[in-house]
């Protein structure tokens, strides 16, 4: 695609950085047949092809966005689907990061939509205050149908998506006491220790197994994601940086084989963390080290081999994150694992659809985020799996919402299939165990 920016605007990264990927778009439109948002509404405007016309027209005339180009930027998922279809290899990630950067720091938006960013930003990435935010969420959770009708539907989504109970606290180490393969970092993380904190149970539990001790950094906080893709770019290098700084330390330490990460959607921003931070010369070299040394929890356990396991015979329905098949490349190891470890796997079709979580977009856009949602629930019920698997806390919340079938992370099934309990939400398939 060709592009006219001027020389002044190309002197700030982040426009070269856009332009570059803008002028490698052909208009081949490969993108739209994957994009869920023109699937679903069949709007060019709705489709990365379209989003990226634009964008360079609001980039390269340096215009203040309107608000139709808010609507249709705010209705991309950031699942990057398209990435995996581009055969011109666009960057489109990287493009709508700096476009809801710049769309945050020219646009007004509405009082109400201002103030629902404003909380998600001080809640989510704060475990101890999106605690304290649940406990009030199920007092209110009847209320959401009310809100709904009286037009806040980000705020009865909110609830909708709250639990009914409060969630377990998180089990320690197992007690082993060598570990001599080394150590590894985890990511505790913001939402997912406080909606399935068993997640990172079984993953602490598996590592161990695998000869690796567990490390939860001290000062670590919120990898940055949830604002990052809000435009809140500053908040999202701060906790960059932050965490750099903080495994920097335990990496000076030595032994460290990775840094663990549970959430694929985490993943993917601290793979990213490199490119990020490229030009703060405190950290560019640093961010790269931190970049290279995070891995999704089943790239790691896949890269090391999983230990001695028994067959468990459950049919698994695998959700692929668009976190980890699309923005990590990760796309074969969880169910490699899960075959391996003696599951039935079966994948969905449409798989390289998003269910429509995509961080806090089930929130703002709970239009759109609810028929991508119904539409990949009904896709896997139809393959009457006795459980569902996946990688990313926010599809197991969106996903879990929508069905019965229980739904668990990938790592707690290769935790039990290892020596691990079984899953607390499959106690009811005792009956179906092998003896």
């Amino acid at each position: 695609m060709k592009t006219q920016f001027s020389p002044e605007s190309l002197a700030d990264p982040d426009m070269r950085s856009s332009e570059s990927a803008i002028r490698k778009c052909v208009h081949c439109g490969f993108c739209t047949a994957t994009c869920p948002t023109y699937v679903l509404l069949g709007d060019e405007l709705d489709s990365p092809r379209g989003r990226i016309y634009l964008i360079k027209e609001m980039l390269e005339k340096d215009q203040n966005p309107t608000a139709d180009v808010v609507k249709h930027i705010d209705r991309c998922l950031s699942c990057l689907s398209c990435i995996t279809t581009c055969p011109s290899d666009v960057n489109y990630m990287h493009l709508v990061d700096h476009a809801r950067a710049y769309i945050a720091d020219r646009y007004q938006r509405p009082l109400k939509d201002r103030f629902i960013r404003w909380m998600l930003a001080r809640l989510l990435p704060y475990p101890h205050r999106f605690r304290m935010a649940l406990h009030l969420a199920r007092l209110a959770k009847p209320l959401a149908p009310l809100l709904a009708k009286a037009g806040l539907r980000p705020v009865a989504a909110m609830l909708r998506l709250a639990p009914t109970t409060s969630p377990p606290q998180p089990s320690k180490q197992n007690g082993e006491v060598s570990y001599p393969n080394g150590r590894v970092l985890l990511l505790r993380g913001c939402a997912e220790p406080v909606l399935r904190p068993e997640f990172q149970s079984a993953a602490v539990r598996l590592l161990n197994r695998l000869g690796y001790e567990v490390i939860f950094a001290q000062g670590e906080g919120c990898c940055g994601a949830l604002v990052h893709h809000m435009g809140r770019k500053q908040d999202a290098l701060m906790s960059a940086r932050n965490n750099v700084d903080v495994w920097s330390r335990e990496v000076a330490r030595g032994d460290i084989a990775a840094i663990i990460v549970t959430t694929s959607g985490c993943g993917t921003t601290i793979k990213d963390y490199g490119f990020m931070l490229r030009d703060d010369p405190a950290y560019v070299d640093r961010a790269a080290r931190i970049s290279a040394l995070a891995k999704d929890v089943s790239e790691f356990v896949e890269r090391v081999g999983l230990p001695a396991h028994e067959r468990r015979g459950l049919t698994v329905a695998y959700h692929a994150a668009c976190s980890l098949q699309h923005g990590q490349k990760v796309t074969s190891a969880p169910a490699t694992l899960l075959t391996n470890a003696g599951y039935v796997v079966r994948t969905p079709t449409e798989s390289h659809l998003c269910c429509g979580s995509a961080g806090v977009y089930n929130i703002l856009q709970p239009e759109i985020a609810d028929q991508l949602g119904d539409r990949k629930v009904a896709a896997i019920e139809q393959l009457r799996p006795d459980v569902i698997a996946t990688g990313n806390i926010g599809c197991a919340m969106q996903i879990g919402q929508r069905t019965n079938i229980p739904v668990v992370h990938t790592i707690e099934l290769l935790d039990w299939a290892t020596g691990g309990p079984l899953p607390s939400t499959l106690r009811h398939l005792q009956h179906k165990m092998p003896a």
